[in-house]
C-alpha cells in the first residue's frame, strides 16, 4: 500500500507540472513578444510528457519483468543499486521481498519432495504409480529389484517384459489385493500386490504395492518344520530310548546265558536270539543317531556377527576341506573372489554352510572330468553374494524347488538337513540361500546373499 501511494504521489506531482505548463502556455499563446518563452514552456511541456510515460512504462517493464519471473519461476530476477536507490525504492524492495518469499517456499518444496523420493527408495516394499496416459511416473528401485527390470518408462513396456504380471493388474482394476506367484527371469517369486487409486491435479493415477514375501513364506515353512521334528524327535527318542536300553539288557542275559554251563535254552535258540537282539540295538542306535541330527535343526544358536574380510573365510574353510579336495580331485578357483569385500556375519555358522555346499559339490562332481568349483562374489543393491559354481551333473528341475525341505536328499545314505540347516542359518543372517542350474548343460550355482549393514541380536 505504501509503494501504491507514492507511486501515487509521484504520479500527481508530474501531471500537476503538466497541468501547471499547460496553463501558462495558454496565457501567453500568440504573444509574439513571448516567443521564446513559448517555445521554452512547449519543450518544457514535450519532455514532461516523455517524462510520464517514461515513468509509467518503466513501471509496467518492472511489473511484467516481476510476473514473468514468477510465471517460470525464475527466482534469479535482480534489481540493481542503483534503481533500488531511486524513486522505485520501496517498489523495488516489495519486489525483491516476494521473489525472496517464493524462493523460499521453492526450496522447501525440493527438500520436502528429496525428503518423499529418499523414504520411497528406503521403504521394503516396490512402489509403482502409473498415470492416466499409461506412463510411468513412479517406480522405486525395490520394485525394480522385484521385477528385475533397470528402468522403464512406459504400462506398453512393462506389458512387453512382464505380460503376466501386467495381466493380473489390469484384472484387479483401481482397487483390489492379492498374491500371485510368479516367474521372472528364472526365479520364482511369491508377489503380494496391493492397488489404490488416487487423484493428483485432475490426473487419476494408479498406485501399486507390491512384496516378495517368498522369504516370509519359505521362514514360515521352516518354523513348521522345526515344530514339526521338534514333536517327532521328542516322541521318538521316548520310544526308542527304553527299546535300546530293554534290548541292552537282554543281550546281556544271553551273553551270560551262553557262557553258563547250566541247564538253560539252548545254544542255537540263545545264539539266535542274541542276533536278533543285536540287530534291533543297532537298529535303535541309528535311530538315535538319525533323530539327533534332525534336532540340528532346532537347536541353530543365534549368530555372533563380525565383519570380516570375505577371502579369509573362504581360504580359512578350503584349508578344512583340504583332505576332501584332494580325494576327491576337485580344484577350487577363488579368482572372483573381491579380497576387500567385508561382510557383517557369524564365522562359524557361515563356515558349516560353506562346508555343506562343498559336501554337496563333491556328490554332484563324481565321475565329471576336471571337475572344479568356482567361487566369486558380488555386490547387487542392499545385498553382498558370494557364489559357489560347480560344472557338476546338474540339478534336476523336478526337484529344484524340494532341495531344501528338510528329510530330502538325493544321497543314497544322505539324512537330508545340509541345505535346510544352511538356509536356517541364512535366515538368521537376514539373508538367503539361492540355488540355480541347467540341468541340459550340467553345472549348478549356489549363492549366499548377505544384507548390507544387518546386525541382528
Amino acid at each position: 500500500m505504501k509503494v501504491f501511494k507514492r507511486f501515487s504521489y509521484k504520479l500527481i506531482f508530474r501531471l500537476v507540472l503538466i497541468l501547471s505548463n499547460m496553463l501558462i502556455l495558454s496565457f501567453i499563446f500568440g504573444d509574439e513578444r513571448l516567443f521564446f518563452n513559448q517555445l521554452i514552456l512547449i519543450t518544457a511541456l514535450i519532455l514532461q510528457v516523455a517524462e510520464i510515460i517514461r515513468f509509467i512504462h518503466k513501471t509496467n517493464r518492472e511489473l511484467a519483468r516481476f510476473f514473468v519471473a514468477l510465471k517460470q519461476s525464475d527466482y534469479s530476477v535482480a534489481f540493481s543499486e542503483v534503481d533500488k536507490k531511486g524513486s522505485f525504492k520501496e517498489l523495488y524492495n516489495a519486489f525483491e521481498g516476494i521473489v525472496n518469499s517464493f524462493e523460499k517456499v521453492k526450496i522447501e518444496r525440493e527438500a520436502q519432495f528429496l525428503f518423499l523420493m529418499h523414504l520411497v527408495e528406503q521403504v521394503p516394499v516396490g512402489i509403482i504409480s502409473v498415470s492416466e496416459k499409461k506412463e510411468i511416473a513412479l517406480l522405486n528401485n525395490i520394485g525394480k529389484s522385484i521385477l528385475g527390470l533397470s528402468d522403464i518408462r512406459s504400462w506398453k513396456s512393462l506389458e512387453t517384459k512382464l505380460p503376466e504380471f501386467t495381466s493380473l493388474i489390469e484384472r484387479l482394476g483401481n482397487e483390489g489385493k492379492s498374491l500371485i506367484e510368479i516367474e521372472i527371469k528364472g526365479e520364482k517369486k511369491s508377489l503380494s500386490i496391493e492397488i489404490a487409486s488416487l487423484k493428483i491435479m485432475g490426473d487419476n493415477h494408479l498406485v501399486i504395492t507390491l512384496q516378495d514375501i517368498k522369504n516370509q513364506i519359505e521362514q514360515k515353512e521352516i518354523e513348521a518344520w522345526n515344530r514339526l521334528i521338534k514333536i517327532l524327535t521328542h516322541e521318538i527318542m521316548n520310544s526308542i530310548t527304553p527299546v535300546s536300553s530293554l534290548t541292552e539288557t537282554m543281550k546281556m542275559v544271553l551273553e551270560k546265558n551262553l557262557n553258563s554251563d547250566s541247564n538253560g535254552m539252548d545254544k542255537q535258540t540263545a545264539e539266535d536270539l542274541l542276533f536278533s537282539v543285536n540287530t534291533i540295538q543297532k537298529r535303535s542306535e541309528g535311530m538315535l543317531e538319525f533323530v539327533e541330527d534332525y534336532r540340528k535343526l532346532t537347536k541353530v544358536p543365534n549368530p555372533k556377527f563380525q565383519n570380516i574380510k570375505i577371502i579369509k573365510l573362504l581360504e580359512r574353510s578350503v584349508k578344512l576341506m583340504e583332505a576332501e579336495l584332494l580325494n576327491n580331485n576337485v580344484t577350487i578357483e577363488l579368482k572372483g573372489v573381491n579380497p576387500e569385500m567385508e561382510i557383517n556375519l557369524d564365522p562359524a555358522l557361515t563356515e558349516q554352510i560353506i562346508i555343506n555346499l562343498f559336501t554337496n559339490a563333491f556328490y554332484a562332481l563324481k565321475n565329471i572330468t576336471a571337475p572344479k568349483i568356482q567361487i566369486s562374489t558380488s555386490e547387487s543393491g542392499t545385498f553382498k553374494k558370494i557364489s559357489f559354481t560347480d560344472n557338476g551333473h546338474g540339478i534336476d528341475p523336478d526337484i529344484k524347488d524340494e532341495i531344501f525341505i528338510p528329510f530330502f536328499s538325493t544321497k543314497d545314505q544322505g539324512s537330508g538337513i545340509g541345505l535346510s540347516l544352511s538356509k536356517q542359518i541364512m535366515y538368521l543372517h537376514n539373508g538367503n540361500i539361492k540355488a540355480d542350474s541347467d540341468f541340459k548343460t550340467g553345472g549348478s550355482t549356489f549363492i549366499l546373499e548377505f544384507r548390507n549393514n544387518v546386525k541382528i541380536e
